[in-house]
């Protein structure tokens, strides 16, 4: 059986599972969900996908999501205001 598995990888270095692969340079909220633009304030903890990695096993891949986590000032970008 053929597997895809998918992780995100927050900045200190713990994983966690997601259920879907995500883009390049998206914005996810702290499980990995992404977050729909533009948004509504500045004051939140939100992530940057900023490089995937695939590593191909015999019984699968397994895709990681690094994380780079965004200031506020850079959220500025992505609010509608």
């Amino acid at each position: 059986m053929f597997t895809d598995d998918y992780y995100i990888v927050f900045p200190e270095g713990d994983t966690q599972e997601v259920p879907g692969r995500l883009g390049l340079n998206s914005i996810v909220d702290i499980n990995g969900r992404p977050l729909s633009l533009p948004l509504p304030s500045n004051r939140m903890i939100a992530f940057r996908i900023a490089r995937i990695r695939v590593q191909e096993n015999r019984g699968g891949n397994e895709t990681y999501h690094y994380l780079e986590l965004l200031s506020a000032d850079e959220l500025l970008e992505y609010t509608a205001g």
